[in-house]
């Protein structure tokens, strides 16, 4: 399996976990979804909202490689985010109904790249307007880490109010 199908594979099972995480949420109160639990982002919806900003963030910067001009439209069209812990819907329904959309533009996008596209070095500024520049598809990884890493916290904070999200092995989304 070359690493564009290992990224296909991250991006579906982005998409599937999200749906679980998504529908585990809305059995919750706007209250319970809000409530300050002691995560980094506080909340089960502060925390969604985080992986949310995360993802638009770094999928505007993906889209400065001249191959992704087209898949990544979009998304580069998107409002900025101001900061990691912005909070872009206070609602879990509109949030849900981004993230479906999102999460589409991510198998796209995924699925428009080459071997050869993933060898480019992406030079960015992080949030603090620090110059970088890395391989796309060391970059395109710590994406998909950084959702899983949140999407674990948010499953903690799901297990601790009784909601249980099932499996969420990635084995489970292999061939």
């Amino acid at each position: 399996m070359n690493l564009k199908n290992h990224f296909e594979l991250l991006a579906t099972y982005n998409q599937w976990m999200n749906s679980k995480v998504y529908e585990a949420a809305g059995h919750l109160s706007a209250t319970d979804l809000g409530k300050d639990r002691g995560a980094f982002f506080g909340s089960i919806l502060g925390t969604l909202n985080h992986i949310f900003v995360a993802d638009t963030i770094w999928l505007k910067r993906f889209a400065t490689h001249p191959s992704c001009l087209n898949s990544l439209r979009e998304v580069a069209d998107l409002q900025n985010p101001t900061s990691l812990d912005q909070m872009l819907f206070d609602d879990l329904g509109l949030l849900s109904e981004q993230r479906i959309w999102l999460d589409r533009q991510i198998i796209n996008w995924i699925a428009e790249l080459s071997e050869d596209d993933l060898e480019f070095v992406l030079s960015y500024h992080d949030i603090k307007g620090t110059p970088a520049k890395k391989r796309y598809s060391s970059l395109v990884l710590h994406f998909f880490n950084h959702q899983t890493h949140h999407r674990g916290q948010v499953s903690t904070l799901l297990s601790q109010v009784g909601v249980d999200i099932g499996v969420t092995d990635l084995l489970a989304q292999i061939p």
